[in-house]
């Protein structure tokens, strides 16, 4: 078969599932990533022959999309932060959304603003201090890491920092490890509950606290898409209808005894429950709302008030 052909024969097929232009995307991304062609060589060579073994890939490929089957999934790999992430269906695909909640973290530490000067030399200069050499193996938890992209990413752009990242799911955690040795990002990863507060003791003392918890309610399932429910870790995903906030409120309450002085906490929610987060933190932090670039109330910075 022809590239044309194959090409536009994936192009039909993916849009009685997705739209146009979504199906174009997907088409490129396996094209590319499978065949080695770029659309720009489809343009150029229409009628060059794929070979029988790629043609065979690409056609199992196909099976699996139109299963709803994540392309992410279906080739392994997702892109976050300028990083090729290895998934499968033990991780949450990292979404556009986590990596501005990294922005955000990143811009902070290297700005050295409160909450992260305890780990920093008070002898540095403010230029210094902005670099990420100024960064003296701050401490940070990273909670719930599935793939691990928070923790790597923050980890890789600012090598200083001494980085824990945990999970419940073994499955996930050993997706995590393999990213961060692809990146060569130096991670304490460590298998726990968190939601068990007697998992506690075994955690230590931390400047910052990320996480990108579950916070999907149940009964919001079926208004996600088949490609998310049918493929992707429930327990990452949601939480009881009765406890939106129950992650919040576990990383709340660990803060006021694994925090430093002024550490802070950066969190990923959901945009309906944006002030009933922030309500559960007000009470012994100071509370930030972040807007992401779509103005929705996505993220949200809490620092320890001294005492």
């Amino acid at each position: 078969m022809k590239n044309r052909e194959i090409y536009r024969h994936y192009l039909q097929q993916l849009q009685k599932i997705y739209s146009a232009n979504e199906a174009a995307v997907i088409t490129d991304w396996v094209f590319e990533r499978v065949a080695g062609l770029q659309r720009g060589d489809i343009i150029r060579s229409p009628d060059q022959t794929v070979v029988p073994e790629k043609l065979n890939q690409l056609n199992d490929c196909l099976t699996s999309l139109l299963e709803h089957k994540p392309v992410q999934h279906v080739l392994g790999e997702a892109w976050f932060y300028k990083m090729k992430l290895k998934v499968n269906e033990e991780v949450l695909i990292p979404r556009p959304e986590t990596e501005e909640l990294v922005q955000l973290v990143v811009d902070n530490l290297q700005r050295g603003g409160s909450g992260e000067q305890t780990a920093i030399s008070n002898q540095r200069s403010a230029q210094s201090m902005r670099s990420t050499n100024a960064i003296q193996r701050i401490s940070i938890l990273d909670i719930g890491t599935g793939s691990g992209c928070i923790a790597i990413a923050v980890k890789k752009n600012i090598p200083g920092v001494s980085m824990t990242a945990i999970d419940v799911s073994e499955g996930a955690l050993i997706v995590a490890k393999e990213n961060a040795a692809t990146q060569q990002t130096a991670i304490t990863f460590l298998q726990v509950n968190f939601l068990d507060k007697n998992t506690w003791k075994d955690l230590a003392v931390y400047d910052v606290i990320i996480s990108n918890p579950p916070y999907i309610p149940i009964n919001e399932k079926d208004k996600l898409d088949k490609n998310v429910t049918a493929f992707e870790p429930h327990t990452a995903l949601f939480v009881p209808d009765n406890e939106p906030l129950l992650f919040y409120k576990k990383i709340a309450a660990f803060g006021l005894l694994h925090l430093t002085g002024s550490g802070k906490i950066y969190v990923e929610m959901h945009e309906d429950f944006a002030e009933d987060t922030a309500e559960v933190f007000k009470k012994q932090y100071r509370v930030e709302i972040r807007k992401d670039i779509f103005g929705k109330e996505r993220m949200l910075v809490a620092t320890m008030e001294p005492s």
